[in-house]
Formats: structure tokens, C-alpha cells, sequence
């Protein structure tokens, strides 16, 4: 599947989702004040790549900014926009600090932690919140994984396949 046809299947279903809830992109960005979190791509959290493993985007409530790897700038806007909507509205719903990360084998996981200070965050809430977040973007993020698989590791597509088959 090629990024334009992916981008059209995403769209389609982005767009039934919410017309499902009953309002448009524009209503949802009301909604949902993504607009009161600067978008940046200096985030001295977020740079930080450790042991292979590399930031796709996060979220600070405590700087209310969110940051998206400049590395990725070819990945589709609504993928963009998709990962900012998640990302803005957990730190929102739990505070802290929310990153999406690129394991060094090409999965995808979701992290979460919060300033030793913040009394407001709490553990279980975001727990609970990283788990609804990967069940109902579950396509998502297995998409974002092949995608880092081929274009970043430079796997063999077609050997991907065998070995998800097998």
C-alpha cells in the first residue's frame, strides 16, 4: 500500500469517526482546544534518543507544547494531526509529560511520566488512559510501525509480510 492510498483509507475512516460523533474537523478542534498548545520542535525532553529508540511526538502539559521528530516530516498531515489530537488531549486528561517512541525493532510504544513534584498526575489514570489510547488506534500505530520498519530500518516489505504470515 502506497502512503497516498494509505493516507485515503485513514481519511476515510478519520472522517466517519467524526461524523459518527456528530460534529466536523473544525467543530473538533474547538472542542478539543488543541490550539491552546504551542506546536514547537524544541523540546528538551522530547530530543532525547536513547539506546536506538527514537521520539516520534509527544506532549508536555507542563510547558503546554506539543513536538512532532522533524525526521518524520513525510509521514501525512492527518497522521500529523491524528498524533497531535491524541497527545494534546492525554496530557490534558492527565497532565505529565506523553511521548510516542520508535523501539529499536520498529514497534511503537506509548510513555508516559510526570515531574516528581506534580501532585496532580496521576499513575493509574494514565495507565488506564495509554491503554485505551493504543486499543483504539491500534491500526495506527501498527501502520506507523511498518512505516518505520521500511523506510527507516530499510526492511524488505515483502519479508515483513512473510514473517507476520508464518
Amino acid at each position: 500500500m502506497s502512503a497516498e492510498e494509505f493516507e485515503k483509507e485513514f481519511k476515510k475512516e478519520f472522517n466517519r469517526e467524526f461524523e459518527d460523533k456528530g460534529f466536523s474537523e473544525e467543530g473538533e478542534e474547538e472542542t478539543l482546544h488543541i490550539d491552546e498548545m504551542q506546536k514547537t520542535n524544541k523540546g528538551r525532553v522530547f530530543e532525547e534518543a536513547a539506546g536506538g529508540r527514537i521520539v516520534l511526538c509527544g506532549a508536555n502539559a507542563y510547558e503546554q507544547k506539543y513536538y512532532f521528530n522533524p525526521l518524520f516530516k513525510q509521514i501525512p498531515e492527518s497522521i500529523k494531526k491524528e498524533l497531535n489530537i491524541i497527545s494534546v488531549l492525554f496530557t490534558q486528561e492527565a497532565g505529565g509529560i506523553f511521548t510516542i517512541v520508535f523501539e529499536e525493532d520498529g514497534s511503537v510504544s506509548i510513555e508516559t511520566n510526570a515531574d516528581e513534584e506534580d501532585i496532580t498526575y496521576d499513575e493509574i489514570t494514565a495507565g488506564l488512559l495509554v491503554r485505551k489510547v493504543r486499543r483504539r488506534r491500534q491500526d495506527l500505530f501498527e501502520a506507523l510501525g511498518l512505516y518505520y520498519r521500511i523506510y527507516v530500518l530499510h526492511e524488505n516489505p515483502a519479508d515483513i509480510l512473510d514473517s507476520e504470515e508464518g
